[in-house]
């Protein structure tokens, strides 16, 4: 299946003031050569620790930042090497969620105005045929004729996220950024949210991204996920495999973390000791190495190589050479 969306080493660099003016500023590797693909009409799931660099990720697919090298191709196309103008054009059919619905709506504008913006600036679509396209979407997502005139702070928080989402949809994308569009909601919010994406995505058939910290949320909506650990993907597999056989440490950690809310299959829950290192002060070799309860010696000295472990599952570690 053609990938819509693809990275290829995709690296983004931050520069950090040292506090002194003397100083060269470091650089804080927050994605470090990333290369994942979203097949057409599928969800791939990217998890891990919050600082490990998946927001950004979904930032530089979509030109929201600047990557410092690499590629993304949208349809084969190298979105990142485009000239603004040229970008400008295909900017409708790449489009995200936010985490927080509170803070990415505009609190002065009214649903008919959010929701219509994007329509209106990428197709220059205004009037009644605006009107009629920003209420057939806001019926998709479940609000209705009586709350275009109303300004966010009139609504819950699961309405809100509706609005970013009937946003996003307007334009009528290929591509969807969700980025843990569900942890600020409750959890009987989060499941009709989720359902919600879902419904859309087997009606119209949308690709999407979906970054999360909960690996239950991911399990729900996700067709493959991927890990990352640190800035870098350590794992990725068809959601299948990636439960029944993870094989990076970290990837069992997680996995392991998850509390099953069932008294007759009780576990013991993992505890993965140490912090993250700072992404300022990456270790040498394997970056999991110091928490890897699975260290060798090759693995504080060496980078692991990439290895393939089943159909379309590969890991990055030293165990598996």
């Amino acid at each position: 299946m053609t990938p819509v969306i693809e990275t290829r080493n995709l690296v983004k660099q931050f520069r950090i003031a040292d506090g002194f003016l003397w100083r060269r500023p470091k650089r804080l590797m927050a994605v470090d050569h990333v290369s994942l693909m979203v097949r057409r009409g599928e969800t791939l799931g990217l998890v891990g620790e919050s600082g490990s660099g998946k927001s950004t990720v979904g930032n530089c697919l979509l030109r929201l930042l600047k990557a410092n090298s690499g590629r993304v191709l949208f349809n084969g196309q190298d979105i990142l090497s485009m000239k603004e103008s040229d970008f400008h054009r295909i900017r409708g059919k790449l489009q995200v969620v936010f985490q927080d619905p509170q803070s990415s709506l505009d609190p002065r504008m009214t649903v008919q105005k959010i929701v219509g913006y994007p329509l209106r600036l990428q197709q220059g679509i205004t009037g009644r045929s605006l009107e009629d396209r920003v209420m057939a979407v806001l019926k998709d997502v479940g609000l209705q004729q009586e709350h275009v005139d109303r300004y966010p702070h009139e609504f819950s928080g699961g309405q809100r996220q509706r609005i970013g989402i009937a946003r996003a949809l307007i334009t009528g994308p290929e591509f969807i950024v969700f980025d843990e569009p569900t942890s600020a909601l409750d959890v009987s919010v989060q499941a009709q949210i989720l359902n919600l994406i879902g419904g859309l995505q087997k009606a119209h058939g949308y690709t999407y991204l979906f970054i999360s910290h909960d690996l239950a949320v991911v399990r729900h909506i996700s067709s493959r996920i991927a890990v990352m650990y640190l800035g870098s993907v350590v794992e990725a597999s068809p959601k299948r495999q990636f439960f029944s056989n993870p094989c990076h440490p970290y990837t069992k950690a997680l996995i392991a973390s998850v509390p099953r809310p069932d008294p007759l299959h009780r576990q013991n829950l993992a505890i993965l000791h140490g912090d993250v290192p700072s992404p300022l002060h990456i270790p040498t070799g394997c970056r999991f190495h110091p928490r890897c309860p699975e260290v060798m010696a090759i693995c504080r000295k060496t980078p692991p190589p990439h290895v393939a472990v089943g159909n379309d599952h590969w890991v990055d570690c030293h165990l598996y050479t």
